[in-house]
C-alpha cells in the first residue's frame, strides 16, 4: 500500500496498535479506526481522503498523544476525536462493504455480534 510520504503511518504499526489496545480502547475507537483503514484500501477513495485517513491513523498509532493512552478512561479520548473527525470528513468513502469488513473484524476480536 502506498501512503503519503509525510505521514508516520504503516500497516504493520496500525495492526500492532489495534491488536494491543482493542479491548482497552473499546469498540467505538476500534470501529472508527477500522472504517478508516478499510476505506483507505479502496482504489476508489481519492488521494485527498486517503491523506486525511492516513493522518488520523498515524495519530492513532503514534506513541506521542495529547492524552497518553495509558490513562484510564481518558487515554483514548483524543484518538477517538481524531478518528471521528476523519470519519466525518471522508464519510462518502465509508461504504457498506467497508462497514461489513469492520463489523467482521470487530466480531472476530470482541467475540460477539456487533451492530
Amino acid at each position: 500500500m502506498t501512503t503519503p510520504e509525510n505521514t508516520a503511518y504503516s500497516d504493520s504499526s496500525f495492526w500492532e496498535k489495534l491488536k494491543g489496545f482493542a479491548l482497552k480502547a473499546g469498540r467505538e475507537v476500534i470501529e472508527k479506526a477500522l472504517y478508516l483503514y478499510y476505506a483507505a484500501q479502496r482504489p476508489e477513495t481519492p488521494a485527498w481522503a486517503k491523506t486525511v485517513i492516513y493522518g488520523a491513523l498515524a495519530y492513532f498509532i503514534s506513541p506521542l498523544d495529547a492524552i497518553p493512552d495509558a490513562i484510564p478512561l481518558a487515554g483514548f479520548s483524543d484518538d477517538l476525536g481524531a478518528l471521528a473527525a476523519a470519519v466525518a470528513m471522508v464519510s462518502l468513502y465509508i461504504t457498506a462493504d467497508v462497514k461489513a469488513q469492520a463489523k467482521q473484524k470487530l466480531q472476530d476480536w470482541f467475540g460477539k455480534e456487533v451492530s
